[in-house]
């Protein structure tokens, strides 16, 4: 499926390709169409470029065809008009070729004697500038002659002296009038080739025997063809000196000992390279330390491979293979080590920059540079890893500085910009007049903003990879998933756990979280559109920024539930219960009737959350507080109360009920709220009615009234009122009622011990 994708791609690249070019051949001014057609012979698709010519050609038929058809009355009038001066023009015709005839018989001997004339002066231009250039050239001649006569001679240090006097006296006024030429004659060629000038000691080593590039050993001195446009970077040979080089290699040659200089060169080569591949110890600070220490290998090598192609043997291919195996393997260790230390993401991305056109630059001097591109993909995850430890601290700045709180609009310029940066879409308050709110707070469209800025960074470190669309959606997708399900995830979870959150900002974080997940499919949209790899291809890599978002909202969920246990324990504290009252109470207490207040505020603004999630935290409050009031009635501290103590708790209990049956958070169905504080209703109804008949026969049934009242819960509060009964009541024993009383809980509590027991037993 892979390659037939590619296949289709590559055949699409190439009808865009043959369209571009019949474009160009229309457009293009018949002078400057030889490019245009010699692109078309050179490329591979020739058969199928013609038959794109062929339709195209019958298209214009079929539009010329169109064309005459619309203009055809006018054809015909025109037609009749050129009939009736055909006869006259007939004539004139005539009268043109007889006197057309008459001047060419009478001007022939004079264009024959005008054109010998013009052949004539051409000849004697080209023997003057021939004699010209021969007499600046003879200086130089007659002292290359004088070489070659030492040469012969043996007499090698007048030889080497006249050298020297050729190179520094002779050729730069030979070189100043080739310049002078070039200005006045040389064209400029397109695309054309630097190739590397023969210096005096190239000739020389001609001479003697050694290789020069048959594009050298072919053109002369002199030879104007072989000069360069002015704009054109120097060559090794224009910015380095390779005739001390030249001139030992031929006194060792003359010597006889042309391997010793060989051996000496190559074993202090190598030397030079170990200096060359020891980078700085600071190099990994900045930018400049790895660029000298690539132009320093880079020069090296370029160097050796100038002297490979102008030397015959002083050195070979495979020493510098081996040369360059070594340097590589020095190189890419360097780059391990020092890139480790870097944690600026636009220093790593400057640095594959500059690794890629290192490798490219080697790559055309016919170095292997595969193991270099390996390394890139190393670098890759590191600089995946800095740009998520640098959106980590911007994702914890917009966190930190959000005020969560509905964006306000206030006119539509506001609200289409807000819209542009974020893709929401609500008909319904799109109607509303302003001015009016989206529901979601400004970190959502910053985040959405900035995960797509990850993503473009990304991006840029894939260019010039040579990475497939695939290989590079791949490497996008994963980077993408960690920014999510680690560093964002973990700044939203830091936001959630903080001491100061508040429940408002907790509900603003779940309708954030709800909108961030809505948003994921258009971010798999966009990475789509930059790699043009289709989600449904094999192998694709889905992005888990739903489960990230979802998390997020769970927890902040979570710590709703909590934040408001925490609150309502905060209003507990305050209750201040008189358990041994004697007065019966009318009204709820304070502490109660602001906690439900609280409730109720609190509950007024969920309802903008998504889901179960205000139902849900509505029963955990509820339950929360029953669980609690429990708490405190039964607590070890409260060794005694009274019938009016109990009496005060059952208003607080029914100030609760009456919350619960108001229905704070729509979504109940009847009492299912109520049921929250059925425990503590049983058993407060138990005591205030003095029903223990009831209870004790109806025990364990079904159907029993109070069926929810652990005989441990009534027994631990009935002691609570025993001792009462005894200890405030010192004359209770010389009372009858008293005493049936207190019989009364004594039987009571006997039984529930004996319910008890059974139970466990």
């Amino acid at each position: 499926m892979e390659r037939g994708k590619m296949a289709e791609a590559e055949s699409l690249e190439t009808a865009a390709e043959h369209e571009r070019i019949l474009r160009e051949i229309e457009s293009t001014d018949t002078a400057c169409i030889g490019p245009t057609l010699r692109s078309v012979y050179d490329g591979e698709e020739h058969g199928r470029f013609m038959e794109k010519l062929e339709t195209r050609i019958r298209n214009h038929d079929r539009e010329i065809e169109k064309m005459c058809n619309f203009h055809y009355q006018g054809f015909v009038d025109s037609i009749t008009e050129l009939l009736k001066v055909r006869g006259e023009a007939q004539k004139l015709k005539n009268q043109v070729t007889d006197t057309n005839r008459k001047l060419q018989h009478e001007g022939k001997e004079l264009v024959i004697a005008m054109e010998e004339l013009k052949q004539c002066r051409l000849q004697q231009r080209n023997i003057s500038a021939t004699v010209d250039k021969l007499m600046l050239c003879l200086p130089v001649l007659e002292m290359y002659s004088k070489l070659r006569d030492q040469m012969k001679t043996k007499r090698h240090y007048p030889a080497l002296k006249t050298l020297e006097h050729l190179e520094h006296t002779y050729l730069p006024q030979a070189q100043q009038q080739r310049n002078l030429d070039n200005i006045i004659f040389q064209q400029p060629r397109i695309g054309s080739k630097r190739k590397p000038k023969k210096d005096a000691y190239t000739i020389f080593d001609t001479e003697i025997g050694s290789t020069s590039p048959k594009s050298e050993q072919d053109s002369g001195i002199l030879d104007v063809e072989d000069e360069e446009d002015d704009e054109e970077v120097p060559g090794a040979q224009d910015l380095v000196d390779f005739s001390p080089v030249y001139r030992c290699l031929h006194i060792y040659s003359v010597l006889g000992a042309r391997e010793t200089f060989e051996n000496y060169y190559r074993k202090q080569r190598r030397k030079q390279a170990r200096l060359v591949l020891q980078p700085p110890s600071n190099m990994h600070e900045t930018l400049d330390g790895y660029r000298k220490y690539f132009n320093q290998i880079v020069g090296f090598f370029v160097v050796e491979d100038h002297i490979l192609h102008t030397t015959q043997g002083l050195v070979n291919r495979a020493y510098i293979d081996e040369l360059w195996e070594m340097a590589l393997s020095k190189t890419i260790a360097a780059l391990r080590t020092h890139s480790s230390y870097c944690s600026d993401p636009n220093l790593v991305l400057d640095l594959k920059n500059l690794i890629v056109l290192f490798a490219d630059t080697l790559q055309v001097y016919g170095f292997p540079v595969n193991q270099l591109f390996d390394m890139l993909l190393e670098i890759r995850d590191q600089y995946s890893e800095t740009l998520l430890k640098k959106w980590s601290g911007i994702f914890r700045n917009i966190l930190d500085s959000d005020n969560y709180s509905p964006i306000p609009v206030t006119s539509e310029e506001i609200y289409k910009k807000v819209v542009g940066q974020f893709p929401f879409q609500d008909t319904e308050l799109e109607k509303q007049p302003f001015p009016k709110k989206f529901p979601f707070s400004e970190f959502v469209p910053k985040v959405y903003n900035q995960i797509k800025e990850f993503i473009y960074a990304c991006l840029k470190f894939s260019e010039d990879l040579h990475l497939s669309s695939t290989e590079v959606d791949d490497m996008i997708r994963k980077s993408t998933n960690l920014l999510l399900t680690r560093t964002l995830s973990s700044s939203l979870q830091n936001v959630i756990k903080r001491k100061n959150i508040g429940l408002t900002e907790l509900v603003q974080i779940i309708i954030n979280t709800t909108h961030l997940e809505k948003s994921c499919k258009y971010l798999e949209e966009f990475i789509t559109n930059i790699t043009n790899v289709l989600p449904e291809t094999v192998h694709t890599t889905k992005l888990y920024g739903t489960t990230t978002f979802k998390d997020a909202r769970h927890a902040a969920e979570e710590e709703i539930y909590t934040n408001l246990n925490q609150k309502i324990d905060q209003f507990l504290q305050l209750a201040d219960y008189d358990w041994m009252t004697g007065d019966l109470g009318n009204k709820a207490s304070d502490y109660l009737v602001d906690l439900i207040a609280f409730l109720r505020n609190t509950f007024a603004v969920f309802t903008h959350l998504p889901g179960k999630v205000a139902q849900t935290a509505c029963m955990s409050a509820c339950k929360h507080l029953a669980t609690s009031l429990m708490q405190l009635l039964l607590e070890a501290e409260v060794r005694q109360l009274t019938l009016g103590a109990l009496q005060q708790f059952n208003l607080d209990v029914r100030e609760c009920e009456q919350f619960a049956r108001s229905g704070p958070v729509p979504g109940f169905q009847e009492d299912t709220l109520q049921l929250a504080f059925i425990d503590l209703r049983q058993l407060l109804d138990l005591f205030l009615q003095w029903d223990w008949s009831t209870y004790l026969a109806d025990y364990g049934q079904p159907t029993c009234k109070y069926l929810r009242v652990n005989p441990v819960t009534a027994l631990t509060l009935l002691e609570k009122m025993k001792d009462t009964s005894r200890k405030n009541n010192m004359f209770a024993q010389f009372r009858k009622n008293e005493r049936d009383k207190q019989k009364l809980i004594d039987t009571v509590a006997k039984q529930l011990r004996g319910l008890i027991s059974s139970h466990h037993s």
